[in-house]
C-alpha cells in the first residue's frame, strides 16, 4: 500500500499542530489559577457551616471526668474479675479521686473537676463509648485526626476544606493552634498528604502574644500595599504563564494561590489574631492564660469563616497521667475547663453555635485501673492509669447535635465499650454527615483508587443527630 503523507506534507501538517498548540497556550495564559478554597455545594444540606476541634493530646481518662464508674469503689486496691488487655503491666481497681455530679436539667453526670463544663450540660452530647484500634499515641493520634493508624493520610480538616472550600478567602481554610512547638508526629496530624497543598492545615504557636510573632510575615515595612500589589500581579502573570506550559496540577496551582493568600491574610490576620479589640468581659470570659487565649482566637477565626480550627491542649503537658492522676488531672482540667465553656456560652449567645460544630476529644482513654510498671502503685499517693482504646469519652455540641444527653456506655468498670459502641470511623462519618456528605462518597483518586476519611468503614451514628 502506497503511503499517501509525504515526508515534506507530514512536516507540514505537524508545523500548523505546534501552532495551534502555542495559540492554546497563550490563551490559558490569561487564565486566573482557580481557587482551590472557593466555596463548595456539598451532597445535601448541611447543618453544619464550621467545626471547632479541641484536641486533648496525651489521652484524657474517661473514668475521671465523663463516664463515672461507682463499680470501681468496691474493688478498690483489688483485681477487677475482668481481663484487661493493655500493652503494659497493670495493677488493682482505682476509683477515680474525684466526685462526680449531675449537671443541667438533663442531669449528665461529669467530674468535679470540669464545673463549668458542666454547666454547658445541656448543649452537650456526651459519647461515652468512643473506642479506636491500637493503644499508642502516634497510631491513635493519626486515626482520630486522619482515619488511619499508619499511613499517611488527609486529615479531618483537609477533607472538609476539599469539599466545602473555605467562606473567607483572606484566611485560610484550616487553622491549627497548637502551642509551643509541634507534638508528637508533628504535622502529620494536620496534614493534606494526597490532597492539593491548599488543603493543609496552618500551623499557628498559639503561646506566643503578639500578632506579628503568631503569624510570621504579617507585614511588610519595606512596600506600601500598592507596592506589594504590583509585585504580586507581575509574579501572578508569570505563574500564570508558567502554568499554562503545563498540564494541570493541583500542587502547582496551591503553591501560586498561597502567595495570594498570604497578601491578603496581611489585614485580615491581623484583626482575626487580635484578641485586644474584644471587649474586657469577653476576654474575662474566657481567662488571661495561654488555652483562653486560644480558644478566644479560634472563636474569632471561626466567626470569620474559617471552616476549621483545631485547638491542641497538653502539647507541652499532656494528659498522658501514667502516674499522679490526681494532679495532673487536676490541673489540665483547670486550664481548659473556663476557656472550654466561655466558647460554647460565647458562640451560643452570638448565634453562631447553630451553625459550628465543636467536637471534645483525647486520642484514646485510660485504664480504670492503677498503672504499676514504674510509676508505683499507692492508690492514696503517687497512681495513674495506662493507655486504653476499648473505650473513652468525648463530645459533641452544636450545630445539627442532639444536646443534653450521653450515648452509649462502657462496662461497668469503664474498661471496654458495650453500649452503642462509636468507632471513630463513625465519629468521623457523623461529622461529615453534619456538613451535608455522604462520607462514602466524598471521596479522592489517588494511586490507582479512591480515598476517603473513614477508610472502608464507618457508619452515621443517628443516635448523635437532633
Amino acid at each position: 500500500m502506497i503511503n499517501p503523507y509525504s515526508r515534506r506534507r507530514f512536516l507540514e501538517y505537524g508545523t500548523l499542530g505546534l501552532g495551534n498548540l502555542g495559540l492554546a497556550m497563550l490563551l490559558r495564559a490569561g487564565e486566573e489559577i482557580p481557587n482551590p478554597l472557593a466555596s463548595k455545594t456539598p451532597h445535601f444540606a448541611p447543618k453544619a457551616k464550621r467545626l471547632i476541634h479541641v484536641f486533648l493530646n496525651g489521652g484524657m481518662s474517661h473514668v475521671d471526668t465523663f463516664d463515672p464508674k461507682p463499680a470501681l469503689n468496691r474493688y478498690a486496691g483489688k483485681a477487677l474479675p475482668v481481663h484487661l488487655r493493655t500493652e503494659r503491666k497493670t495493677g488493682a481497681a482505682f476509683p477515680s479521686p474525684f466526685a462526680f455530679r449531675r449537671f443541667g436539667q438533663c442531669g449528665t453526670e461529669i467530674s468535679e473537676i470540669f464545673p463549668k463544663i458542666g454547666e454547658c450540660a445541656d448543649d452537650l452530647c456526651v459519647i461515652r463509648s468512643m473506642h479506636t484500634d491500637i493503644p499508642n499515641h502516634e497510631p491513635s493520634f493519626l486515626m482520630m485526626n486522619c482515619g488511619s493508624t499508619q499511613q499517611v493520610r488527609p486529615s479531618m480538616g483537609s477533607w472538609l476544606t476539599y469539599g466545602l472550600g473555605s467562606e473567607n478567602q483572606n484566611l485560610p481554610g484550616f487553622i491549627v493552634l497548637c502551642p509551643n512547638g509541634l507534638p508528637t508526629k508533628g504535622a502529620v496530624n494536620w496534614r493534606s498528604a494526597f490532597l492539593p497543598g491548599a488543603y493543609q492545615g496552618t500551623h499557628i504557636d498559639s503561646s506566643r502574644k503578639r500578632v506579628e510573632d503568631l503569624v510570621e510575615n504579617i507585614s511588610n515595612a519595606s512596600l506600601t500595599r500598592e507596592d506589594q500589589r504590583s509585585e504580586l500581579d507581575a509574579l501572578r502573570a508569570m505563574n500564570q504563564t508558567h502554568a499554562a506550559a503545563r498540564e494541570d496540577d493541583p500542587a502547582l496551582h496551591a503553591r501560586l494561590q498561597s502567595f495570594e493568600l498570604a497578601f491578603r491574610m496581611q489585614m485580615e490576620a491581623q484583626d482575626a489574631f487580635d484578641i485586644s479589640k474584644e471587649p474586657d468581659s469577653v476576654r474575662s470570659l474566657y481567662g488571661d492564660t495561654l488555652h483562653g487565649r486560644q480558644m478566644l482566637i479560634a472563636r474569632r477565626l471561626s466567626e470569620r469563616g474559617v471552616r476549621v480550627v483545631q485547638v491542641w491542649h497538653g502539647a507541652g503537658q499532656p494528659w498522658d497521667s501514667h502516674n499522679d492522676i490526681k494532679g495532673n488531672h487536676s490541673r489540665l482540667a483547670h486550664e481548659s475547663d473556663q476557656p472550654v465553656a466561655a466558647l460554647l456560652q460565647d458562640l451560643k449567645q452570638r448565634g453562631l453555635l447553630n451553625e459550628t460544630l465543636v467536637l471534645f476529644s483525647p486520642e484514646f482513654g485510660r485504664t480504670p485501673v492503677v498503672e504499676l510498671a514504674d510509676f508505683g502503685s499507692n492508690l492514696n499517693g503517687d497512681a495513674g492509669r495506662d493507655h486504653n482504646s476499648y473505650g473513652f469519652s468525648a463530645w459533641l455540641a452544636g450545630a445539627g447535635v442532639k444536646s443534653g444527653q450521653t450515648y452509649g456506655a462502657t462496662d461497668e468498670f469503664g474498661f471496654r465499650a458495650e453500649e452503642d459502641r462509636v468507632h471513630v470511623h463513625d465519629l468521623h462519618a457523623t461529622v461529615l454527615q453534619l456538613f451535608g456528605f455522604n462520607h462514602e462518597h466524598l471521596t479522592y483518586r489517588y494511586a490507582g483508587r479512591d480515598f476517603r476519611l473513614t477508610d472502608v468503614s464507618g457508619q452515621v451514628i443517628k443516635g448523635l443527630l437532633s
